[in-house]
């Protein structure tokens, strides 16, 4: 059986973040994606000024009615939210079905400009959908706002952090600390009430990073939805997206996108080769 998984986000035009990165991960993961689009972004490309479209709420209903039609799902991912109404959406639809496997990417900002998107919604967030999610994905800048912390700068302040996030009701933690920690590794830390787990990889210093976030939740998602425990989801997760930046794509001169097909090397798959073969 193919695992069915949801993704509910931002359609990123350049195509590898947002909804294209998770539904790129879903297919690597060998899971069926689903997607329920709440906003479009978009970027200048000579300003690199993000642009976000809202999707008309009955719109973001319609595609939710759809993506639950058959029922419960193996795992649903949520990321950029777009408005109150989406959320009042989310939670009614997750509630009524009893939905396991939620995982809440809580998406404020984007690379091309530090401002939170949506400060009015980050609330309702931490009060309606952080209860019910089984893991909650914040890089360091979320982390601050949902832990109220002002620095994230030491281990300490990753596992205090993570205690605060924790105790707003996730069953878990994954803080993204990545490249920006200020240590010698790209540092993450789980958390899921009992231990603190840190994660060290060799920082990897470039600009192809794009849509890493996105990709990191996406397959903790679709690790869940396969039958990985949270620990081991998250692990494998940090492995596929390190490679993904490490081979990464430039879009244009400015965007460089984590490469979704990494990991199982998809560039060579349905080749020229393959084609002659089956003549």
């Amino acid at each position: 059986m193919v695992e069915k998984v949801l993704t509910i986000a931002g359609s990123d035009a350049g195509g590898g973040a947002g909804i294209q990165a998770d539904l790129k991960t879903f297919e690597e993961y060998g899971t069926f994606g689903i997607s329920t689009i709440t906003s479009i972004l978009t970027v200048d490309p000579t300003t690199r000024v993000p642009d976000i479209y809202p999707v008309a709420i009955d719109v973001v209903e319609k595609q939710l009615i759809t993506a639950f039609s058959g029922g419960e799902l193996s795992a649903v991912k949520i990321g950029l939210l777009g408005s109150l109404e989406v959320i009042n959406l989310i939670e009614n639809q997750l509630t009524s079905l009893t939905q396991k496997h939620l995982v809440l990417d809580p998406v404020m900002a984007v690379k091309t400009n530090n401002d939170v998107l949506q400060p009015e919604l980050v609330n309702e967030m931490i009060e309606r959908l952080i209860p019910l999610a089984d893991i909650v994905t914040p890089n360091l800048v979320e982390a601050q706002i949902l832990s109220g912390l002002s620095v994230i700068e030491t281990e300490e302040h990753l596992k205090e952090a993570a205690l605060k996030i924790y105790n707003l009701g996730a069953k878990s933690v994954v803080i993204k600390g990545g490249s920006r920690f200020p240590s010698e590794t790209a540092t993450d830390l789980f958390y899921d009430g009992t231990n603190f787990h840190f994660i060290h990889k060799p920082k990897i210093i470039t600009k192809t990073n794009h849509g890493a976030g996105c990709s990191f939740a996406a397959a903790i998602t679709a690790g869940l939805a396969k039958g990985l425990s949270l620990y081991e989801a998250v692990s494998l997760a940090k492995k596929y997206v390190a490679r993904a930046i490490y081979e990464g794509i430039f879009l244009n001169e400015h965007t460089g996108y984590v490469w979704h097909g990494a990991y199982q090397q998809a560039e060579n798959r349905m080749t020229k080769g393959e084609y002659i073969n089956e003549q």
